[in-house]
């Protein structure tokens, strides 16, 4: 019988949590039993997982409850001038330390770029879609990036190549819950709840969100539109 899919969700989630403590708990364990005996080195690698394994639990753990503030609309969101350049540079400097193989490629807005944005949750959405760019980026090792203002808007484009999503299942994967392949046989760990918070956060900024795939090229891309942050129409809004 096909689960449903809060019940695929529940699975996911299990084994999500269970992975990274068992990993947790059988490097700690073996270093407290065998101390003596590992050299530095092994130490170190020992160290770099249990660090590793606990990071990806903190990061499930802060989408769940991530999650609750959305769905309980509390989640408060504060709205500056946030520096486009800056901020995906901010990303892409934490994200690049756990694929130091990748090669990100950043073309910036030629001119300064600041939309009207919550600094935090701008690059809670951002890092989102750069893990998942390189997470499913499969063979290929490069992550494009563009930032650039259209219409009302400041754009951040990130385009992975070697991944192909349906068209049929692009409005899909922003449901909570849902991932395109199940954990079993996907090697992308994830529990289907970043691009739901992501989609979430940014219709909370007055902002859109699309996604651009194309099967010959094996290439997708993400685009986030946030609002500019235009003085004139701020003091406007505010009664100034």
């Amino acid at each position: 019988m096909k689960k449903s899919i809060k019940e695929e969700f529940i699975s996911t989630l299990s084994h999500e949590i269970r992975t990274p403590l068992t990993s947790i708990k059988g490097f700690s364990q073996t270093m407290l039993n065998s101390w003596d005996k590992l050299d530095d080195d092994k130490k170190k690698e020992f160290l770099k997982i249990i660090s590793n394994q606990s990071q990806r639990l903190i990061n499930l753990i802060e989408n769940v409850l991530n999650v609750a503030k959305l769905d309980s609309n509390s989640e408060n969101l504060v709205l500056i001038k946030v520096n486009a350049n800056q901020i995906m540079k901010n990303c892409v400097n934490v994200v690049s330390m756990n694929y130091s193989d990748f090669q990100f490629n950043i073309e910036k807005a030629k001119n300064e770029l600041f939309c009207l944005a919550d600094s935090d949750k701008t690059q809670q959405i951002l890092l989102n879609i750069l893990d998942n760019a390189a997470k499913y980026s499969k063979n290929s090792k490069k992550i494009d990036i563009k930032i650039f203002a259209k219409n009302d808007f400041v754009v951040f484009s990130i385009t992975n190549w070697g991944n192909y999503i349906e068209k049929d299942k692009i409005p899909k994967i922003f449901e909570k819950f849902y991932r395109i392949d199940s954990y079993i046989n996907s090697k992308a760990q994830g529990s289907g709840l970043g691009l739901y918070i992501v989609k979430n956060l940014v219709d909370k900024m007055q902002g859109k969100i699309e996604v651009k795939s194309e099967q010959d090229k094996l290439k997708t891309e993400f685009l986030v539109y946030l609002p500019i942050y235009e003085i004139e129409k701020q003091t406007k809004n505010i009664g100034v």
